[in-house]
């Protein structure tokens, strides 16, 4: 099970490591009253605060991880070459009684 003080010290350690990239701008000066721009929205925005302190934007990232393992599993198995086999005689079958 995945604790909360887990997932908050995984955002530090990426937060530190976007930081030292340069994908995220540090504290430059002056932030402008109210944002007009798209882009100066976006820079404000504190996504990593949200990350670490919010239970949604907490879980989110590690949900959409879990749910597309799942996903894969799950399109491995309908897509085996057994059940194609298995889905195209059914459906042989099907239109062969629809034809009659």
């Amino acid at each position: 099970m995945v604790f909360p003080k887990q997932l908050q010290a995984l955002y530090d350690i990426l937060e530190e490591k976007c930081r030292e990239a340069g994908f995220i701008a540090g504290k430059s000066g002056r932030h402008m009253k109210f944002p007009y721009t798209m882009s100066a929205k976006i820079a404000q925005f504190p996504y990593f605060y949200y990350m670490k302190n919010n239970n949604i934007w907490m879980y989110y990232p590690l949900g959409c991880l879990v749910a597309f393992y799942v996903f894969i599993k799950i399109h491995g198995v309908v897509n085996s070459e057994a059940n194609v086999k298995s889905w195209a005689e059914s459906q042989r079958k099907a239109a062969e009684k629809e034809h009659h």
